[in-house]
Parts: structure tokens; sequence; C-alpha cells
């Protein structure tokens, strides 16, 4: 098993990156407690060309400089007040792009996860959903800007040599009508059969 290094963000196709994220292991050490979970759906977001990206046109704020950085770094916001969207930045430092992790298989750890959902069994709620998948992982906006390429970082990705037999899944991402024409764009990728996927349509 092999941490994702900063060489794999560090590419410039933000597509091509959230298509291989599927399958990769999302593992958080925080609080002391280690869990795992299997990456099963992501977005990709783009620096030019798409409206659904934070920093369309070069827009640089408080909440969007996180995507400037290198590659590998975490980029966590809050959605609606509530749900803390873990992000992780792709491309080059100063190109803002960025793979949203909508969704992960629970592979070790449950309990913490289900103690931190207020779930007293495994369901697909679990962690089927980016809000939900973070809360489930420990992840907050406290650990914006993490470096996910250290080898001793709380929040890390790995390559285990997951076989992808059951194939890839696109379409449209979700939540963004705001982007017209970009919205329809098939850039949610996805495991195909997974039942942790997001119920997203």
């Amino acid at each position: 098993m092999k941490q994702l290094k900063r060489s794999f963000f560090e590419r410039s196709k933000v597509t091509h990156i959230a298509r291989e994220l599927v399958g990769k292991l999302l593992v958080t050490h925080i609080d002391g407690e280690s869990v795992t979970g299997r990456i099963v759906e992501t977005e990709a977001y783009a620096a030019t060309g798409d409206k659904a990206c934070h920093a369309h046109l070069g827009r640089f704020t408080e909440r969007t400089k996180t995507m400037y950085k290198p590659g590998g770094t975490a980029y966590i916001y809050l959605c609606y007040g509530i749900h803390h969207l873990f992000n992780v930045v792709t491309n080059v430092e100063g190109t803002p792009e960025a793979v949203l992790i909508r969704a992960v298989e629970p592979i070790s750890g449950l309990e913490t996860m289900m103690e931190r959902r207020g779930l007293e069994k495994k369901a697909r709620n679990l962690t089927a959903g980016p809000g939900v998948m973070s809360q489930a992982m420990g992840i907050t906006t406290s650990l914006n800007e993490t470096d996910l390429t250290r080898t001793k970082s709380v929040i890390r990705m790995y390559d285990d040599g997951f076989d992808m037999v059951s194939g890839i899944e696109t379409g449209p991402r979700v939540g963004i009508d705001y982007a017209g024409e970009d919205a329809l764009l098939p850039w949610r990728f996805s495991l195909k059969g997974s039942k942790w996927k997001s119920p997203a349509k």
C-alpha cells in the first residue's frame, strides 16, 4: 500500500485525477482515532471553463485562497453553515482546481464512524454523501490546508491496488444549477455498483 505523493495531485487534468481517486483509500488519524474509507464517488472542479468552480475567473477570497496552494492540499469549506465538505487541491500551485470527495465505503474504524454520526448500526447514510462522509471521517474546516502528502499527516490517501473490475460511472455534478451549461458536464465519477454512493441522482 503506497501513500499518494504530490506528483499524483499536481497533474494538469483534474478530471483524470478525480476518476483515479475512485477506489483509493482515505485514512484519517484524528483525536486518537484512526478510520479508513474507500473512495467511491468524486467530483472534479476546474480552474478555467467551469462556472461551478469556486475560483472561476480567478476568484481569490478568504475561502478560495486554499485552492491556489500546491496539489495535495486539503480544501475544506462549510456548506449551508452545517456540512464540512472535503476536497483535495490538484494541479500546481497557483492553478485553483480541486476534487470533492463525495462518498466512501467504510473499511475500518466503523464504531468510531457510527459514534461520530450518532448511528447505532452500519447503514448507507453513514458515509454516502460529502457532508456525512466528512463527519464520519472526523474531517472539519479546522483541518483546511492540511498537506495530505506528508507521511504523518492526519489525513492521507493511499493506493492499495484495489481491483477496479466493476468499472467507473460518470454523470453530472450535484447541486450546481447556478453553473448553467457547466452543470451538465459529466465530471462526477463513481464506483459502478457501489451501494455507498451518495443518493444524488
